[in-house]
């Protein structure tokens, strides 16, 4: 009798455990159906694989489970970064961190992709090839996204057990890599452009539609005025300068005056450490005054490690 008792809780407990494990899942392949559109959306505008973004939404608040996801539809663990709306104390590597909180999930899903497109130590991860989420995965572990060593592995495992990487081809038109459009685009000018003479002597490349050269330690700007047969304060205008400074090998200077806003493709740019308004402008070819203008600051001011500064 006895062992009749045994094996019935013992049966009785394998049913419960199973009957968990189903009701788990379902909770988690709700979660997914409900967000699943949205992160299709973030590949079409961002182009990160929409696999890559439910998988670490998945993981990052555990399905929706966290604390952060049901206060504060935070639903990747974004932190303060100098953020400027409303926040949420939480323990995380230390007690009492600050969060970002959000009015709704669409901005957690919206942040998280603003936040991997518009900062430089992800770029090289929008080369690789939007299908391959096991490749993308190891790349962000190896571009410092997460402590945990195995990161990339349970991102992977997520991916695959709920097969999310199915609604990476609902998106075939992906935007233009972020390198792509900062990259050095070389230009070859007919001879009725005034461009032209400077292109005999002058590799002339162009950014945002605004040429420029690449200079080095032996140019001033007094002499490159006198070689492109501009005035001085005409070039250095063109660079948003006052006066003369001395040139570093690989300084880009514009030979015409930059534009208005940045590409419509990378209209934002998260700041790193010891950027400045000014070497913004000059990497995006956008005027230094409408830089300003467009974020609604005033001159003097800088940003910090982690703002995101609009590009247009």
């Amino acid at each position: 009798m006895t062992f009749l008792y045994r094996l019935i809780g013992l049966s009785a407990f394998t049913i419960f455990f199973l009957t968990s494990l189903c009701a788990q899942r379902k909770n988690r392949e709700e979660y997914i159906a409900k967000y699943k559109d949205i992160a299709i959306e973030q590949m079409r505008s961002h182009g990160i694989p929409a696999s890559i973004i439910l998988g670490q939404a998945c993981l990052e608040s555990s399905f929706g489970e966290s604390r952060l996801a049901k206060e504060a539809n935070n639903h990747f663990g974004i932190k303060c970064h100098n953020w400027q709306g409303a926040t949420i104390l939480h323990d995380d590597d230390s007690p009492g961190e600050c969060f970002r909180r959000y009015s709704d999930p669409v901005e957690s899903f919206r942040d998280h992709s603003d936040f991997l497109r518009y900062r430089e130590r992800y770029r090289s991860l929008f080369e690789l090839d939007p299908k391959d989420y096991k490749s993308w995965a190891y790349a962000l572990k190896a571009a410092g996204y997460a402590t945990n060593p195995q990161y990339a592995t349970i991102l992977i495992r997520i991916i695959e057990d709920y097969s999310l990487y199915i609604y990476d081809s609902y998106i075939t038109e992906l935007p233009p890599t972020p390198i792509s459009i900062i990259a050095n685009q070389e230009i070859n000018p007919s001879q009725e452009s005034n461009l032209y003479r400077i292109s005999l002597t002058r590799t002339l490349y162009t950014k945002s539609g605004i040429s420029y050269i690449i200079a080095g330690k032996n140019d001033t700007y007094s002499s490159l005025a006198s070689e492109f047969a501009l005035f001085k304060r005409e070039l250095l205008g063109f660079n948003d300068l006052k006066k003369d400074i001395a040139i570093e090998d690989g300084t880009v200077v514009y030979i015409e005056r930059k534009g208005r806003s940045g590409d419509v493709n990378l209209p934002a740019h998260v700041v790193e450490r010891g950027e400045t308004m000014y070497s913004i402008s000059q990497k995006y070819a956008i005027r230094v005054e409408r830089l300003y203008k467009i974020n609604g600051k005033k001159r003097g001011f800088e940003p910090e490690a982690g703002d995101l500064i609009k590009l247009r």
